[in-house]
């Protein structure tokens, strides 16, 4: 008697039954591990007939030893590697291209999907502070943005499709493998301490997917990062905040860059669905939800200063107003120029004039450093030489070229 049909599940059976009726030549494709969470891993090993602690074996040699040879791994017997190399595979996003700028800024392109597939980018910035040698990881979400902000690059590739786990950890984990790959397997250690998602795409409109990725990176078995040393920016996804609070407990982050909505509806579009008032009451309640240890004591204020647009002192006085009730850490970023941008960045007294009017006001502002100038990684330039899907690039660059010629004649 054939006891396995006796004990299967529906869903084991449902996949036996599918395999038999398969062409003899069909090869099924293998699992990747890469993006599960310890929970998946769980079920996963579970309904292959294993116990549950081998989700924690797999889960260190991936991410913390970064092994993606099931061989390697020494204390899983032989003949569930054999079971797993059959069945799984480990594996990142492709890697197309890399550069590491002299000053220590290490960006890749890496492709997902099948085929030619499309093009993401990951930025690491080096930084020293009091805890050390920090490395802060930008990774992206999404391929393309659907927002549309004014002085992104991303946003003017408009948006192709949402990252998977896999393609979303996978950057992380091809940051770490970088300097570890020289490094014999015993020795390695996790290097990025800390991670934005801050790249390509807008994170709470990929939401399960960036939750997964996240609760991958705080998980004990496998980064073990700090939940202070996680943060989630977005540009104000409303609903999905309240959600985040809910869910996970990581830093936040506010893509602001005005203080005003008749502004912020300029150069963040999203405003007008959720406005500044609406955005700030959901900052609120995030850190309202604050518990023993919470990563939730501040909320950074993102805002990059944009000649003549949101700069001037009026606007500092308006910001001030705008986050009084708001415990917050601002942050401002001289604006990058990208082809055909409408926008110069503020002059350097500018930005230190309007970074002491808050800092006099009792705020903790600092002003980002510019790194990664010679590799393009700076703040809006990720994705410059990603290939354009959709016509929205051409669109604003007739747009931008039609108001030259507009602005050529007036003069």
């Amino acid at each position: 008697m054939n006891t396995e049909v006796l004990t299967s599940s529906p869903a084991q059976a449902q996949q036996r039954d599918a395999a038999l009726v398969q062409p003899q030549d069909a090869v099924a494709p293998k699992v990747n591990l890469m993006g599960m969470s310890r929970q998946e891993l769980e079920q996963f090993f579970e309904a292959m007939g294993e116990k549950k602690f081998r989700a924690t074996q797999v889960m260190k040699w991936i991410h913390q030893f970064f092994v993606t040879d099931f061989s390697l791994m020494s204390n899983i017997s032989g003949k569930l590697r054999e079971k797993l190399m059959a069945r799984c595979e480990i594996r990142a996003p492709e890697v197309v291209h890399r550069h590491y700028s002299k000053d220590g800024t290490r960006k890749w392109v890496f492709r997902v999907g099948d085929g030619a597939g499309s093009l993401v980018e990951t930025v690491l910035i080096p930084a020293d502070d009091k805890t050390g040698a920090r490395k802060t990881l930008c990774i992206s979400s999404q391929v393309g943005c659907a927002l549309d902000c004014s002085f992104c690059s991303t946003g003017k590739q408009g948006f192709q499709r949402d990252l998977t786990p896999a393609e979303i950890i996978g950057q992380l984990w091809m940051a770490n493998y970088s300097y570890m790959e020289e490094v014999a397997i015993a020795e390695r250690e996790r290097t990025v301490t800390n991670v934005v998602m801050m790249g390509m795409g807008e994170p709470l409109l990929n939401y399960d997917a960036v939750l997964s990725s996240m609760q991958i990176m705080l998980d004990d078995f496998a980064y073990g990062m700090s939940k202070r040393r996680v943060t989630l920016s977005t540009s104000g996804v409303v609903p999905k905040i309240d959600q985040l609070a809910q869910d996970i407990d990581v830093a936040l982050a506010i893509s602001l860059h005005a203080p005003n909505d008749a502004l912020r509806n300029e150069l963040v579009p999203i405003n007008k669905k959720y406005p500044l008032a609406e955005l700030i009451a959901a900052c609120q309640r995030y850190l309202a939800k604050d518990g023993h240890d919470s990563s939730r004591r501040h909320v950074t204020i993102e805002y990059v200063m944009l000649d003549g647009v949101n700069d001037q002192p009026e606007h500092a006085q308006q910001l001030l107003k705008l986050l009084k009730n708001l415990p917050s850490k601002i942050n401002l970023i001289p604006f990058n120029p990208f082809p055909h941008a409408p926008y110069g960045r503020s002059s350097r007294n500018r930005i230190m004039a309007f970074q002491k009017t808050l800092s006099d006001a009792g705020f903790v502002c600092t002003i980002r450093q510019t790194r990664g100038d010679d590799i393009d990684a700076a703040c809006g330039q990720l994705v410059g030489q990603v290939a354009d899907r959709t016509r929205r690039a051409a669109q604003w660059k007739k747009k931008v070229e039609q108001q030259h010629v507009i602005m050529r004649s007036s003069s």
